[in-house]
């Protein structure tokens, strides 16, 4: 924690949950008896008064609270989270979106009002504008819009204060300012504009060199959160972030913080141009490749896809073949545990492309079995780029390729099954494969005859 509260705060806090607890209870004996039979679960409770969270809003702790609750314990004068003890460096309420979204999925499969006191926004505009004229609806359009504004106002004020504690903060402030951006820029789009309007940006790039392993994984997390905004991408590659973000994908101090960097990079290169500026750098693919290799499950797919979007700039596919990926990504395809078939599939696909690549993939002994399962038993994009690589290996000097295709008893069947069944582009490329093998076994015996 950044502060730790004396014990008599403490005990005034604890006599104060007790009576927000208290009055709490005596709403909920007294309404209706549906909530009380539902199984209500802990997540969607409210740390105060153990109710149904009706409005679930984020304090600078990081905790869920309902507004109501919360509001009456920052009122009565204390300036804590109620729950874990730590000081509130701002007391601005930010809409849990996510977890609203959440409760109300819940609340309709449980047939559970969220609060039986209201009624939606909509519905109450459309039962008043029928009995009153429109006049309701414009003053309930001018309240939205007022609270939207008053929103966005305080969402303004919350950044600037945490960009703020980013910059001259302690250690320890940093490190929660930057877990508070990293929660903030998660919820909307609208948030991580204001973020970046704040001037987050660069701070956080610095502290990516930072030493704590939690500032380092919350600024790289708040970074990529930040990326989603499109037109933060590019302010991000123009603040140096890059060589920064290679440098925690390659030595990060922990794997969610080099897995985070993997896809950041992943969003960074949906733009043309950093695709270009991120393969320029000597160090990013081979980091990339050595997180598909040493990542987790998760980490390895945030690798591939990072990988995907760099090989659609064709000089970065030398890169990754010159980096050692072929070997490993034939690897993956057995590997049920990593369960990136597909991906490492969309990754040998684009390889293709590229002279070296498809000389690397024909190295391979292993491959054409497996490809003929994954036409079995892939799923319709895995058979889609299977047979995109059979098709890819035995054009152009392929021929020893084809003829382990021949040779192999299940392929042909497998190819008559997919140009039949599969998709529109798998049956194309399957029939133009069973015309190239054709053609193949056919020059095989008129040279035997020869």
């Amino acid at each position: 924690m950044i502060f730790r509260d004396q014990e008599h705060e403490k005990t005034k806090q604890d006599l104060l949950k007790k009576k927000l607890l208290c009055s709490s209870t005596a709403k909920s004996y007294n309404s209706s008896s549906s909530s009380q039979s539902i199984n209500i679960p802990d997540e969607f409770r409210c740390p105060i008064s153990l109710d149904l969270i009706k409005d679930p809003v984020i304090v600078a702790s990081g905790h869920t609270y309902d507004r109501n609750s919360i509001a009456q314990w920052i009122d009565s004068g204390h300036h804590t989270c109620p729950k874990s003890g730590q000081r509130l460096i701002h007391m601005a309420l930010i809409p849990n979106y996510a977890l609203k979204s959440l409760m109300e999925q819940w609340s309709q499969e449980n047939d559970v009002p969220l609060d039986e006191t209201q009624v939606s926004f909509l519905s109450c505009i459309e039962r008043n504008d029928s009995k009153r004229g429109g006049h309701v609806v414009e003053k309930a359009a001018v309240d939205h819009i007022s609270a939207v504004k008053a929103a966005a106002d305080a969402i303004k004020m919350t950044a600037e204060f945490l960009v703020g504690k980013l910059a001259t903060g302690s250690h320890e402030i940093q490190r929660q300012a930057a877990y508070e951006l990293r929660l903030l820029a998660k919820t909307s789009m609208d948030n991580r504009r204001i973020i970046t309007e704040a001037g987050a940006i660069p701070f956080l790039v610095m502290l990516l060199s930072s030493n704590d392993p939690r500032i380092q994984e919350n600024a790289v997390t708040a970074l990529l959160n930040l990326s989603i905004f499109n037109n933060n991408k590019v302010l991000i590659m123009a603040a140096g972030a890059i060589d920064n973000v290679i440098n925690v994908l390659e030595s990060g101090k922990t794997m969610e913080a080099r897995e985070n960097a993997a896809a950041a990079i992943f969003s960074l290169s949906m733009i043309d141009d950093c695709k270009v500026e991120i393969g320029a750098r000597p160090r990013a693919i081979p980091a990339l490749v050595g997180l598909l290799r040493e990542g987790s499950p998760a980490g390895k797919k945030d690798a591939a896809t990072a990988i995907i979007n760099l090989a659609v700039y064709n000089a970065n596919k030398l890169a990754i073949v010159a980096a050692g990926a072929i070997p490993l990504l034939i690897d993956l395809l057995m590997d049920e545990k990593a369960a990136i078939t597909d991906d490492a599939l969309a990754v040998l696909a684009s390889l293709l492309g590229c002279s070296e690549g498809v000389e690397e993939i024909r190295k391979s002994k292993i491959l054409v079995p497996i490809l003929i399962d994954l036409l079995r038993f892939g799923s319709p994009k895995g058979k889609e780029n299977s047979i995109t690589l059979l098709l890819g290996l035995c054009k152009d000097g392929g021929e020893e390729v084809a003829k382990r295709l021949l040779i192999n008893p299940r392929s042909i069947p497998c190819l008559h099954g997919l140009a039949t069944d599969g998709s529109l582009k798998a049956r194309r490329k399957a029939d133009a494969l069973l015309r190239l093998l054709n053609r193949s076994c056919f020059q095989s015996h008129s040279q035997i005859r020869l």
